[in-house]
């Protein structure tokens, strides 16, 4: 089959079940070639049609603290004083760029999450 631009649902039920019927080609065969098509263009769209929710990374990093049953004053080493940590998790301050790398490594956040809009 010539697979094209994926423009409907149809269209994207049918590239999915394609790509499972194929998914263990061989490498180097017309299958293993379709396969490589078909996920490119499931992903494209994918990334056109589903909009991921946003994440409050605030929320993000209280929950970790949570988990990890840290206290404010447990990251201060990574935030800076206790005034900029009380400032930081309560919206009253973003974030620097230097802060989101530290909380980044910390937590093993990705850094997408403080790169939202």
């Amino acid at each position: 089959m010539v697979w094209k631009v994926i423009k409907t649902a149809n269209e994207h039920r049918k590239a999915i079940k394609r790509a499972m019927e194929i998914f263990h080609a061989e490498p180097g065969t017309p299958e293993d070639d379709e396969l490589g098509v078909l996920l490119v263009l499931i992903k494209d769209y994918e990334d056109r049609t589903i909009k991921m929710p946003q994440v409050d990374v605030l929320e993000v990093i209280k929950d970790k603290m949570q988990e990890q049953g840290l206290k404010n004053k447990d990251i201060e080493p990574i935030i800076g004083s206790k005034g900029h940590v009380s400032s930081i998790l309560s919206g009253r301050r973003e974030i620097t760029l230097k802060m989101a790398q530290r909380l980044r490594d910390y937590f093993n956040l990705p850094a997408e999450l403080f790169l939202q809009a």
